[in-house]
């Protein structure tokens, strides 16, 4: 399969969480308006939207002079735009320039991580990229240093774009925290992948790999033996119970690592099956309760150490069934 050569962008809304706690349902009109000119931005400038999940989008370009003007672009109409008075809506940005495989409408390769992880470090209205996207550019941007990346292992030199009309001034760079419990995620989708890793950094685990098949998730679960690996039921290339299978078998070669099946929707025979003849070590959630930060990163840590954590919706009795 030819690899592209492509510019990922990477863009986040800051603070979603307490704008959809206070605005309640009026967030849908705030992510509409951010999501239209962020495609607006995209589309003028050459791009192409790959995937707009909660308040994440992921973009990719031809050319790095498109996505820094797109980028550009789009933060100045972000901010031109008149928002609800007590609500700024601020987004972060990230680009970063290499080459990727795409695998049934899905971009898969580290240079999409590093994209992600450096849009992570950012602040609402920032624009980041690496180096490789502001020498292939020929960007106006300000070094910020070296920085070692959640997950990836060389150090990445990160810029500041900077542009007329755009904010200069930010904090330090947000942080990830490193080490700790390891972890394995597999899902088809880049953006709940980001989310989940985004997730276990925040609660002091170290996302040391990502699948976007369930044979990549076995080749890295065989380097990496993590302590738990994340994986979806529905992995490609069947987009059946792949994911499933892939479980069970990391539970025979590797019986140190957990497994934590995710699912869209209640399924319980899946379920049984993965308890079925395995004591420990096990779980089966809907993707739901990723949202519940707290008890999704409990889970996790529970089931590294040996216990079975399934969906409260799941009875003792229907998951032995």
């Amino acid at each position: 399969m030819p690899q592209k050569h492509l510019t990922f962008l990477f863009t986040d809304i800051e603070s979603s969480t307490r704008l959809v706690t206070e605005l309640g349902d009026r967030y849908g009109n705030i992510l509409a308006a951010s999501r239209a000119i962020l495609r607006k931005s995209v589309i003028e400038h050459g791009g192409r939207m790959v995937e707009a999940r909660a308040d994440e989008s992921f973009a990719v370009f031809p050319e790095p002079e498109q996505a820094v003007a797109a980028a550009v672009e789009a933060q100045r109409s972000l901010q031109a735009r008149c928002w609800d008075a007590d609500h700024e809506v601020k987004v972060r940005m990230g680009l970063h320039t290499g080459y990727a495989w795409e695998d049934n409408g899905h971009l898969i390769g580290l240079d999409v991580h590093r994209a992600s992880r450096i849009a992570d470090a950012g602040h609402g209205g920032q624009i980041l990229a690496s180096a490789t996207t502001v020498d292939s550019a020929g960007a106006q941007a300000r070094e910020l240093g070296e920085f070692s990346l959640q997950g990836l292992a060389a150090r990445e030199q990160i810029f500041q774009i900077e542009a007329e009309g755009l904010p200069t001034e930010f904090p330090n760079l947000r942080s990830a925290v490193a080490g700790g419990l390891s972890v394995v995620l597999a899902d088809d989708s880049v953006l709940v992948r980001e989310g989940i890793a985004r997730v276990l950094s925040e609660n002091g685990m170290e996302v040391v790999a990502q699948a976007g098949t369930a044979d990549e998730l076995l080749d890295h679960v065989a380097e990496h033996e993590p302590a738990v690996a994340i994986v979806d039921i529905r992995m490609p290339p069947g987009d059946g119970d792949e994911g499933l299978r892939a479980a069970k078998e990391i539970r025979e070669r590797f019986p140190d690592t957990g497994v934590l099946l995710l699912s869209q929707q209640l399924e319980p025979v899946y379920a049984a099956e993965l308890r079925d003849g395995d004591d420990g070590g096990v779980g089966y959630l809907l993707k739901d309760r990723v949202a519940d930060l707290e008890k999704f990163a409990s889970a996790v840590r529970r089931i590294s150490e040996g216990e079975q954590v399934f969906d409260p919706l799941l009875t003792r009795e229907s998951v032995a069934a």
